[in-house]
């Protein structure tokens, strides 16, 4: 197999006159990985040759669409313009075996998010789109909504830091109203000028009525107490989502107290994200009076940076001791004296809290304990991983791998 690949890769390169891209060609010998999926990435300092290009789209374009062994392309950080994207569509449109498409931070613009919503409209095999940083503005967010009305197969679509506006993030919310088959969405960091909150108040309305969203991605969203309150409102009649992430909001203790009132009375979230906001301690203790009931299902919360002091990381302490649900807790960037330290230190070091599960390491100087930022995050989209590594290296995303599967197996 890779040198079929190989000499076919040759045989196009020469038929287009066109130079073999080394970066390429040692993928191709190291052939597909065993799930079927192709590492191409632009980004990886280990690897010779040049970024993809728009001519090296050409050629590869051809090559997957005559192999049925790929089923995933990781097209990450390379210099794929909208020519590129026509040729990326081509594939999509003949391919019956790609099921995942990475296409995280290349140089994709309106045009060629358009040529590519089209090429979904009879693909019947893609699973997984990720559009992220490309800048697809609010043209390219309007063409892929309504690629989803047509589109009956794609269950993950990621279409944060596109610069996409009020109306395109309201358009998605229209369409999963509708939805049978989005399972995970991502549309943080919005062009937002407006204090109304309106794209909150629409994915609000759609959450009352969609029975199969599992994750939801709302970071950089600039929402309020308010907002979050009309979202809480929602997700009490909500049974379905398991993943909320609230991330680099305003929500305050207010908020907090909302989304508490959330997992008392509907306890089917499992991941909850409000890192960098600023809950303070009564948000902190209003989140613990849910998490010790019985019935809470919480397993993973991340609270990093929100101003929490001692009284509100204590109770996070007490909290797992009376609920053995949550397994995974992240609270760097908050208040941590020396009770604190001390407290989660027992917990890590009596096998109640794993080290891979924490943002935070203890260590001891002159009998005092103290805690040290560890590189773990719950970031079901990551942006941080080293530019060498895989991204499932790294064991802080355990949490949300068992999530993936567990949604898997809802379908």
């Amino acid at each position: 197999m890779p040198m079929d690949l190989k000499n076919r890769y040759l045989s196009l390169c020469a038929e287009v006159q066109q130079p073999p891209n080394t970066c390429v060609w040692e993928a191709l010998e190291n052939n597909i990985n065993s799930d079927g999926s192709l590492k191409l990435t632009g980004n990886d300092q280990l690897k010779h040759g040049d970024r993809l290009t728009d001519e090296d789209m050409l050629v590869l374009s051809k090559i997957f669409v005559e192999n049925s062994a790929i089923k995933g392309l990781d097209l990450r950080y390379n210099n794929i313009t909208d020519k590129g994207a026509v040729y990326i569509a081509h594939l999509i449109q003949e391919s019956e075996s790609l099921q995942s498409l990475d296409l995280m931070c290349n140089n994709i613009e309106a045009d060629g998010a358009e040529v590519i919503a089209k090429s979904l409209h009879k693909n019947k095999s893609l699973r997984m789109l990720r559009m992220t940083g490309n800048k697809i503005g609010n043209k390219g967010g309007m063409q892929l909504a309504a690629m989803l009305q047509v589109n009956a197969t794609l269950e993950e679509i990621d279409v944060s830091d596109c610069d996409l506006a009020t109306q395109s993030v309201i358009a998605f919310a229209i369409v999963l109203k509708n939805s049978r088959r989005i399972r995970a969405i991502n549309v943080s960091r919005p062009l937002l000028f407006s204090l109304q909150e309106e794209t909150t108040v629409h994915i609000a309305q759609m959450l009352v009525v969609n029975k199969t969203l599992r994750e939801l991605h709302m970071g950089k969203h600039d929402m309020t107490d308010t907002g979050v309150e009309r979202l809480c409102e929602a997700l009490k009649l909500n049974v379905s989502l398991r993943y909320l992430d609230l991330r680099c909001n305003r929500i305050t203790r207010d908020g907090a107290k909302c989304l508490s009132e959330v997992l008392k009375q509907n306890p089917s979230l499992e991941i909850l994200d409000l890192s960098f906001n600023r809950i303070e301690d009564d948000g902190a203790v209003y989140l613990c009076e849910a998490i010790k009931l019985p019935h809470s299902k919480l397993k993973a919360l991340s609270v990093t940076s929100n101003n929490i002091g001692k009284k509100g990381l204590m109770s996070f302490n007490e909290a797992m001791k009376v609920n053995s649900c949550l397994t995974h807790i992240y609270i760097w960037g908050n208040k941590l004296e020396e009770p604190v330290c001390m407290a989660f230190s027992r917990l890590i070091s009596s096998g109640r809290l794993l080290e891979e599960h924490t943002d935070v390491s203890p260590y001891e100087v002159d009998r005092h304990v103290f805690l040290a930022e560890a590189s773990h995050g719950l970031h079901r989209h990551y942006y941080w991983t080293s530019k060498y590594g895989g991204d499932g290296d790294s064991s802080c995303h355990d949490v949300c791998k068992k999530h993936v599967i567990y949604v898997n197996d809802l379908l």
